[in-house]
Parts: C-alpha cells; sequence; structure tokens
C-alpha cells in the first residue's frame, strides 16, 4: 500500500448523504449477522461509520455498505484509495463487475486499520476473485459496484471511512 500523493483521480466518495450506500448483512441468506451504518462529521470531514457484530453461524460471516456504480466511466482507474480507521481489524473492499452474477461473486482486497486515519491505496489488479468461474482480472470498465466489507470470521466490526477514490 504505496502513498500516491498526485494520482489522479476519477471518481471520489466523501460521504455526504446522498443516500447512495446500501447496508446488507448475511441475513438475505440465514445468517445472523447484525449492524448498522450511520453518516456522522468528524473535525469538519463527512464519514460513514460501519458498526455491528458478524457471526460466521448458519454459514454466515458479513456485513456491508455497497454503492452502486453504473454510469460512472472507470475505465482508466487503477487503484481505489479508501481513507479510514477502526478498532485494528480487517476489512474488505469487494467489488462487483459485469461478470459477477450471484450474489456471492465479488473481487477482495483487505486492509487492516487502526484507530487514527490512515490512506489505503488498494490496487485494482491485485484484487482476487472470489470464484473460479470468474475472469481472474478485473477490467475497470465493468466495475459496477463497491462495498466495504466487515467479512469472514466471529468479530465486532467498528470502521469509520472518511473517503473512498477510484485513481489513474
Amino acid at each position: 500500500m504505496s502513498s500516491q500523493p498526485n494520482a489522479e483521480i476519477i471518481f471520489t466518495e466523501k460521504f455526504n448523504q446522498k443516500n447512495e450506500w446500501n447496508f446488507i448483512t448475511d441475513q438475505v441468506m440465514g445468517g445472523i449477522s447484525t449492524g448498522t451504518y450511520n453518516y456522522k462529521k468528524i473535525n469538519n470531514d463527512n464519514v460513514i461509520k460501519i458498526t455491528g457484530n458478524v457471526s460466521t453461524k448458519n454459514n454466515g460471516g458479513f456485513i456491508q455498505i455497497r454503492r452502486n456504480l453504473n454510469n460512472i466511466n472507470l475505465t482508466n482507474a487503477k487503484n481505489v484509495r479508501v481513507i479510514a480507521r477502526g478498532n485494528n481489524e480487517k476489512y474488505f473492499v469487494h467489488l462487483r463487475t459485469t461478470f459477477t452474477i450471484l450474489p456471492w461473486q465479488y473481487y477482495q482486497y483487505s486492509f487492516t486499520v487502526k484507530k487514527d486515519f490512515k490512506n489505503f491505496i488498494l490496487p485494482i489488479s491485485n484484487f482476487k476473485k472470489s470464484g473460479f468461474l470468474l475472469p481472474d482480472k478485473i477490467n475497470p470498465k465493468n466495475i459496477k459496484s463497491i462495498g466495504i466489507v466487515a467479512f469472514g470470521k466471529d468479530y465486532k466490526a467498528e470502521l469509520t471511512v472518511k473517503e473512498i477514490n477510484f485513481t489513474k
């Protein structure tokens, strides 16, 4: 996760409460994870805070916020930049494309937050596919949504995201 001081921003999300984000839990498939998200202000910056309890019981194990990216031209995107802080846990960015037809398909990249805000640079070329039916690599022009996900183990999620960018 290198620094990226002069990267050109293609799209930026600064959480100004346009309600573009949806909250989804594993309850859609029988899981028991619970949580919520809230828009807040921290030092004049808009943020989104995701909290909850992730449980792997009943084949579950996730809570997430997801935003549709249709009608946003990401053809030249090389990286996803996330500015976030939290509770010393691992979280994930999930990208869905025109090839992720089934609800459980995605490409993911993890990042581990600390108590202070940190800049995470996630190269799109390094996102890992969730199943063998998907193409190995993402073509950025095919990205249709982004999710911020607490995933994969039993834990208490507490993640604050200040900004998300797609950059060249």
